[in-house]
């Protein structure tokens, strides 16, 4: 079956920080391989975006931005506050990082064992689906810091597969005194690596990718450190939608990118591609056609 309906809005956050003497590196989330969506994948934090992120309550704890402004960066009439939202819900849920501060502005001592500990608690909670991340929030009289994601790339998951993503991708600074833990469940381990490490352990068979996350980093390995990303990131404007297709010719099925050689040809082509070839195919991988992936 291939999938041919809206895809459904995900936000994803790259997390970087410092690396002494030296670049900066990004955190990176091994996917368990009995995942049914890419499995055995490293990947970004991040996942869809819930009914929750879109409440009032929700929106009531954030701090300097209201969905007006962030509807206007991500180019939506309306919303666009719920993927900041579902960006630190994720980050708090697959890797134990919070990006939030007190009511009063002041940050959280996650440098005291018995905050740690509380926090660790809630986070469990929050997965087992006893709490909701608002509710933390709120009981814990904190605001997201939505200063700190700034908003970075559009992805869409192409015409085929079954599942599809709409996805907005932030990156954001690892907060001070805070250690991410994979949750062992959907996640089962955690990594820094710089970009270009990343992108070498793929090629070299290290590191399994997806073909948004190779892009993503290759866009992010020329910055020389994770200020520089987050002030480009800050200036950026008018991000363009990246959305792949899926064709079929002589040589199989291949993956091509705005800019490709027949892009636009083949805006309907995957509607006609059988969904044994789509999963043979391995769609969510970097092509290894010469495709400009």
């Amino acid at each position: 079956m291939t999938g041919t309906g809206a895809p459904r809005p995900a936000a994803t956050v790259i997390v970087v920080r410092d690396r002494p003497e030296s670049t900066y590196e990004v955190l990176m989330l091994l996917r368990n391989l009995k995942s049914d969506f890419v499995g055995g994948a490293y990947v970004f934090p991040g996942g869809g975006v819930d009914p929750h992120d879109s409440s009032d309550e929700a929106a009531s704890r954030c701090r300097d931005l209201d969905d007006a402004r962030a509807s206007s960066l991500l180019g939506l009439d309306q919303g666009g506050l719920s993927y900041w939202i579902a960006c630190a819900r994720e980050l708090f849920e697959e890797a134990g990082l919070l990006l939030a501060t007190r009511e009063d502005g002041g940050p959280i001592d996650m440098a005291d064992p018995a905050v740690t500990a509380r926090f660790e608690s809630h986070r469990h909670e929050v997965n087992d689906g006893t709490r909701r991340f608002i509710d933390v929030l709120a009981t814990e009289r904190l605001v997201l810091d939505t200063s700190a994601m700034c908003y970075f790339a559009h992805w869409i998951t192409p015409v085929g597969p079954p599942r599809r993503y709409d996805t907005r991708f932030f990156v954001a600074a690892a907060p001070v005194d805070q250690v991410p833990v994979h949750d062992d469940k959907e996640l089962v381990a955690n990594t820094w690596v710089t970009p270009t490490e990343a992108l070498d352990k793929h090629r070299r068979g290290e590191m399994q990718l997806i073909l948004p996350t190779i892009k993503n980093l290759e866009a992010i390995e020329r910055f020389g450190s994770s200020a520089a990303l987050l002030d480009a990131a800050r200036r950026a404007t008018a991000i363009s939608a990246i959305e792949p297709r899926i064709v079929t010719d002589g040589t199989g099925v291949r993956i091509l990118l705005p800019g490709d050689a027949g892009y636009d040809e083949h805006s309907e082509a995957a509607r006609d591609v059988e969904a044994d070839s789509i999963a043979n195919a391995d769609i969510t991988a970097a092509s290894r056609e010469p495709t400009a992936t």
